[in-house]
């Protein structure tokens, strides 16, 4: 099952995707970097057999993906759902966000994470 992450094809995509990331991905990234959402280690860009997920969390299995414009163009949010059902079938659990959530209220979007990550934690 570990083939289906992270492939090797996909590493110059999730490298170019670090390297471009949209201001609310800095900002949380600026956030959850170094463990800072209770000593949980979180990856940016992580793959998941043909998708790119924001972050995740290996250990709890939580992937966090940030919504921008481009996820509310007609289509884009059935091809959401079933991107989201497919990586949920390997036990992942998502949390979204829009950009707007997290450049205007990037501590209500801490708080959210860390209730999951407890929660998580707890299980």
């Amino acid at each position: 099952m570990t083939e289906a992450f992270n492939k090797e094809e996909l590493k110059a995509r999730r490298r170019s995707l670090r390297k471009n990331m949209p201001i609310a991905e800095v900002i949380l990234w600026s956030k959850l970097k170094n463990k800072q959402i209770l000593g949980e280690r979180f990856l940016r860009q992580y793959s998941v057999n043909q998708y790119v997920l924001d972050f995740y969390c290996p250990r709890l299995k939580l992937a966090i993906e940030v919504d921008g414009d481009s996820h509310f163009m007609p289509g884009a949010q059935e091809q959401d759902k079933a991107r989201q059902e497919h990586i949920e079938a390997f036990g992942i659990r998502f949390h979204r966000f829009t950009n707007e959530d997290v450049c205007k209220n990037v501590d209500g979007v801490c708080q959210t994470l860390y209730n999951a990550v407890d929660e998580l934690r707890k299980r």
